[in-house]
């Protein structure tokens, strides 16, 4: 499933050829992925100006000038294309700029979806009611993380997948993070000191904003808007190594919890 890196690489790529645009037409090739499409969709986009792009957690943000927002996730193969050589068949929703650009929402799997949202009331939709800090904002600090993890027994990694407490972390990162800052995934969250925290707060900026700059972790059917395959998964230390050696000289473990796998150093993350 593309994560945080991924998305915001995503949103960045769309960015260049949609901001400030005339959205010229819409067209909605099937009712539904993950649920139906919005019934107005090609109403509500047909002749907007896109006045900005952003993201929160894993889901993008497309604004217009009609105070309405488009979210989109891409599930678990999601993928826009930024005019293909040719239609797709799994091209299920199509933007056409005034301009000339073609970006087509592809989702073999249909675990995507698409919303609209009046843009004042973003905070208010379900999605986001309840999330925590961006991972990538200031609000992120070591307080935050003190508070959030006070009297849990919870393991820490699956606390940093909480999306309460932390918004948009997955797996892939939280496990890099964890490997950077020397914490070991299975020690309960309560019991990580103050200076732990500290350590690990700016280490998940790191991990993060190395994974952006690499255009995010290539996994499965995720690409780059423009068809560019992102290349952090060569950088990963400890992710989907088992057996392997990190960094410290010792052994890469895997382990499953909260039903995925965990992987990690028991020689440095203590």
């Amino acid at each position: 499933m593309p994560e945080l890196p991924e998305v915001e690489t995503t949103v960045r790529g769309l960015a260049t050829v949609l901001d400030g645009q005339t959205i010229a037409r819409v067209a909605v090739n099937r009712a539904d992925l993950r649920r139906p499409f919005p019934v107005d969709l090609v109403q509500a986009l047909t002749g907007a100006r896109v006045t900005g792009l952003s993201r929160r957690a894993k889901y993008g943000l497309v604004h217009t000038d009609r105070d309405t927002t488009m979210v989109f996730h891409l599930g678990m193969s999601g993928r826009w294309r930024i005019d293909p050589e040719e239609p797709g068949k799994h091209d299920h929703l199509v933007l056409e700029t005034g301009s000339g650009h073609v970006l087509a929402l592809n989702d073999a799997r249909r675990f995507g979806s698409v919303d609209l949202v009046d843009t004042a009331r973003l905070d208010a939709f379900p999605a986001f009611a309840a999330l925590g800090p961006e991972p990538l904002g200031p609000g992120l600090t070591t307080a935050h993380l003190v508070d959030a993890f006070a009297g849990r027994i919870a393991a820490v990694k699956l606390l940093l997948l909480d999306q309460r407490i932390v918004a948009g972390l997955g797996n892939i990162y939280v496990c890099e993070a964890l490997n950077r800052a020397g914490i070991h995934p299975e020690r309960e969250g309560g019991k990580v000191s103050k200076a732990a925290l500290a350590r690990l707060v700016p280490l998940i900026r790191e991990v993060l904003e190395e994974a952006i700059a690499a255009g995010g972790s290539t996994l499965r059917d995720y690409a780059r808007p423009d068809g560019e395959l992102g290349y952090f998964a060569k950088d990963w230390r400890v992710y989907g190594r088992e057996g392997e050696a990190c960094p410290c000289g010792g052994t890469v473990q895997r382990i499953a919890q909260g039903g995925r796998s965990t992987f990690f150093c028991p020689k440095c993350q203590k």
